[in-house]
C-alpha cells in the first residue's frame, strides 16, 4: 500500500469520526428538546404528542 493510499484511509476515518460526532450531538438535542416540550407542554396549553 503506498502512502497516498494510507493518507486517504486516515482521512477517511477522521471525516467519519467526525460525522459520527455531529449525529451523536444532534441526537442528544433532539432528545433534550423533546424532554423540555414534553415537560412544558401541559403548563402552557400545548397538545402532547401521541
Amino acid at each position: 500500500m503506498s502512502w497516498i493510499a494510507i493518507l486517504v484511509v486516515i482521512l477517511g476515518l477522521y471525516l467519519a469520526y467526525k460525522a459520527v460526532g455531529l449525529l451523536v450531538r444532534l441526537l442528544l438535542w433532539a432528545v433534550v428538546i423533546g424532554a423540555i416540550y414534553w415537560i412544558a407542554a401541559p403548563h402552557l396549553g400545548l397538545p402532547l404528542p401521541g
